[in-house]
């Protein structure tokens, strides 16, 4: 019995899915509009372009420098639990990280002061937020209050807590007010009475029910502002690297799990802690540069940190080994 000659076949139905996305992609009409166009319904054209990417007929590429950064995004969110992350494209210069993050923490604060529901807002100090503050939107929000969430400097600096708070609440119309303490107290006893006194029993508090928070990370060298002009004089750098520490957070010295490190210099800090943070429902932390990648993944590790806000560079440091 003779067989049938081997003939092409036409695949009717990805013939059809072609001419639904090209339809959808190349024509730009609408869902809605292709299924009029073809004589079918719109779940029945949904259901075939997701196909279509699924299988490959339909693949879809940027060309544009932040591609890669959204896919590294949704990765670093995957990987630690964020809420949102914001990769800036890596800069040529590496020096120019710092105002790279800046410049994208300014563009996410001012979605997030934008929200009329946050109505107290914590800044922390430091070089790249006080960068942020020349890329935040002007806005209008009286009934915003910003408040410094720690201790400043002893000397003045546009990067003290003071200058960064009454810059921000400038450019927003807002109210402001101030965590008037050093951020180290000379002992752990008299850090215990400076923060019983009822002044700073109610700005704690006041801290403590912030809306959203903006923070910083710093690592242990010199680079550091907090190494630099905020160590208390009886404490050295290298007695807290010997002890197993990778960086602070508004003080708090840790190690590359996220612990506060079992160090005196801890129990000096004016101000609120670790714990805190797990009340505010949307922490920021504005951290970019390799060199600061162990103290980023110790506070990623927390839990803490809803949002993060970092560089190309940075993220895929964070996303290269275990989290």
């Amino acid at each position: 019995m003779p067989r049938a000659p081997k003939l092409p076949k036409v695949d009717t139905e990805e013939r059809f899915m072609a001419r639904v996305a090209w339809a959808y992609y190349v024509e730009g009409l609408t869902q809605e509009a292709v299924a009029d166009k073809l004589g079918t319904t719109r779940l029945r054209v949904n259901k075939l372009l997701s196909e279509a990417r699924r299988s490959g007929l339909v693949r879809i590429t940027f060309n544009t420098a932040f591609a890669a950064c959204a896919e590294l995004e949704q990765a670093l969110c995957d990987r630690y639990g964020l809420g949102q992350a914001y990769v800036a494209p890596a800069p040529s210069d590496p020096k120019d990280v710092q105002m790279i993050v800046g410049a994208a923490l300014g563009h996410v604060l001012s979605e997030v002061l934008a929200d009329p529901a946050v109505k107290l807002f914590g800044m922390s100090w430091g070089n790249t937020l006080n960068l942020a503050t020349r890329f935040v939107a002007a806005l209008e929000r009286p009934d915003l209050e910003v408040i410094s969430v720690m201790g400043g400097l002893t000397r003045g600096s546009d990067l003290n807590s003071f200058e960064i708070t009454t810059r921000l609440a400038d450019l927003l119309g807002a109210q402001h007010s101030y965590f008037t303490a050093p951020l180290y107290a000379g002992s752990a006893a008299s850090r215990d009475t400076i923060m019983q006194l009822d002044v700073f029993r109610e700005v704690l508090e006041k801290l403590r029910a912030v809306d959203a928070l903006a923070m910083a990370a710093g690592d242990l060298s010199r680079r550091s502002l907090l190494m630099r002009d905020a160590l208390p004089s009886d404490i050295t750098m290298e007695e807290l690297l010997e002890m197993g520490g990778v960086g602070d957070v508004l003080g708090t010295v840790i190690d590359a799990q996220g612990r506060p490190l079992a160090h005196p210099i801890n129990e000096r800090v004016i101000g609120i802690g670790l714990p805190d943070l797990a009340r505010i429902p949307n922490v920021i932390l504005a951290a970019g540069a390799t060199y600061k990648v162990p103290v980023i993944r110790a506070l990623l590790r927390l839990g803490l940190v809803k949002t993060l806000v970092t560089d190309e560079t940075t993220a895929r440091a964070l996303l290269d080994g275990a989290a």
